[in-house]
This record gives C-alpha cells, sequence and structure tokens, in this order.
C-alpha cells in the first residue's frame, strides 16, 4: 500500500460559541479542504476548569465541539496562518499523518 504524507488538524470549540459556522463556510468556501468533520463531546472540560456535560435536565447546552480536517501540509499551514487570531490559543493541535492512495 502506498501512503500520501499529509497534516491533520483538531479546533477545540464550545457549542455555544458562534465561531463554529463560520469557521465551517471559511474552511469550505475560502481555504478549499478535502472535508472535514464535527464531532460533539458528551462531556469535557478546558483552561477554565469548568466541565461542560450533556444532561437531560438542560436546555441551552455548551458542549465541547471538535472539528477535525486534514489536507497537504503546505495548505495546512497556510490555513492556520489564516485563523491564528481566530481561534483561542491552545486550541489548534496538528500532526503529520499518512492516507493509502
Amino acid at each position: 500500500m502506498t501512503g500520501r504524507k499529509l497534516t491533520m488538524v483538531r479546533i477545540y470549540l464550545l457549542e455555544g460559541e458562534v465561531q463554529l459556522n463560520n469557521l465551517i463556510k471559511r474552511l469550505h468556501d475560502w481555504e478549499k479542504l478535502r472535508g472535514l468533520t464535527v464531532f460533539r463531546g458528551i462531556s469535557g472540560y478546558g483552561a477554565s476548569g469548568e466541565i461542560h456535560s450533556a444532561k437531560l435536565i438542560d436546555l441551552a447546552m455548551e458542549l465541547p465541539i471538535v472539528v477535525e480536517f486534514f489536507d497537504d501540509s503546505e495548505k495546512i499551514e497556510a490555513v492556520l496562518q489564516h485563523l491564528d487570531d481566530e481561534i483561542k490559543p491552545g486550541h489548534v493541535v496538528w500532526w503529520p499523518i499518512q492516507i493509502n492512495d
């Protein structure tokens, strides 16, 4: 099996943050990424230490959201530079991956 080297990115947000829809639109329309997936967590916490979790009695949830995508390393580097001012420090991680060609 042959492989191709790319870069995987994860961005951590909260469900209540307005920026999710803008981020998806930007990555789709402007950055032309291969694709992305948004995951909704059922529980999590970040730098504030506040635990966000799903409970049946909650009407307005602020659950953790993970936006995950991958593309060519050069393209991802440019995307990350464009997003630098829009995403809080410490909320983006990335690493090299290989996909089957």
